[in-house]
């Protein structure tokens, strides 16, 4: 068998692929495992460290964009999982034209390969926040797609080019959306491992707006098992949510990262909220829970606290990435 792992030198994508050549996931015990990343900024081939001598390993550096490379990495795959994408809303507000290239018609490019290859499964790995936002209650797959930014609309966009894949032309695709991940190897660009980083070297952190925003936390090895069991069981051309259960502000998450670190108060600097800044996120995951048998497994407090250790015991990996990319504070 032969896996396509489309950003696999990514946050998530590196996790599954260790999973993967780690023997994590049973139906891939054998698998050779192709990567195939741009190395942009957030992809980084250190992620893949662990796992870098296996022979079951390739490495393919390169754009979902050009349809020759894919057509060629797509030779002889079974299973596509794609993960690539233009992930950071700040940035996507800042400027959206690489957010539509990548999501939309990296996507499609992908999806043509994978069709024109007789891929047998094609799992589009996407985010609650095509969603838009919810005041109460949970969204089901079912919900309508109303992003509010340009990286979540561009991500709604990719979902319907897969969609349309499997309804035109009956490619077997599944979409995963998923609550907000962390863990280990995070870019540090997003909000635990910018805040972590941050108050280990006794900056400031910036919290937007009034800290209410309401976001439901996801282990990041929770999310590619659920993954992992909706490539293994999940029936084409459905939909499959995937969260973490653990809800929490953003001042309480915050808060809980200054007890972390032994920092108090006087380290948040609150800054203007982001434009358009969604209000609640919230998905319902009776479906892969029903369906495939998911839930997740690593306990917040526990999931935070490793992360949290795995920083401070890392700072050779992000230290570098910090600088190169100018973040921080």
């Amino acid at each position: 068998m032969r896996v396509l792992v489309t950003g696999g030198a990514g946050f998530i994508g590196s996790h599954y692929v260790r999973q993967a050549v780690g023997g994590a996931y049973p139906t891939l015990a054998d698998a050779e495992v192709v990567v195939l990343d741009k190395l942009t900024y957030a992809g980084n081939r250190a992620n893949l460290d662990p796992v870098a001598d296996s022979d079951r390993l390739r490495f393919v550096e390169g754009d979902i964009c050009d349809a020759a490379l894919v057509r060629a990495a797509m030779a002889g795959v079974d299973l596509v999982v794609h993960f690539a994408a233009e992930s950071h809303v700040d940035r996507s507000i800042a400027g959206a034209s690489d957010f539509v290239v990548t999501n939309v018609l990296g996507t499609q490019t992908l999806l043509q390969a994978a069709l024109d290859a007789g891929v047998a499964k094609f799992v589009h790995v996407s985010t609650d926040e095509v969603y838009g936002s919810i005041d109460e209650g949970s969204w089901p797959e079912t919900h309508p797609l109303e992003p509010n930014s340009p990286y979540s609309a561009s991500k709604a966009s990719s979902d319907l080019i897969a969609r349309s894949y499997e309804r035109t032309h009956g490619l077997p695709v599944c979409v995963t959306r998923c609550s907000n991940n962390y863990g280990p190897y995070q870019f540090p660009e997003k909000v635990i491992p910018l805040f972590t980083t941050n108050l280990i070297d006794g900056k400031k952190i910036p919290l937007y707006g009034d800290g209410l925003n309401v976001r439901d936390w996801l282990h990041v090895d929770d999310h590619c098992h659920g993954i992992q069991l909706v490539a293994d069981g999940g029936r084409a051309g459905e939909v499959y949510n995937i969260g973490g259960g653990t809800e929490l502000t953003n001042r309480e998450l915050t808060t809980l990262l200054l007890r972390a670190t032994d920092r108090d108060e006087s380290f948040i600097q609150p800054v203007v909220d982001r434009l358009a800044h969604d209000r609640r996120y919230s998905v319902d995951i009776t479906k892969i829970s029903t369906e495939l048998g998911y839930a997740p497994r690593v306990p917040f407090q526990q999931g935070l606290a490793d992360t949290v250790k795995w920083y401070v015991d890392n700072r050779a990996w992000w230290e570098p990435l910090m600088r190169r990319a100018a973040i921080g504070g």
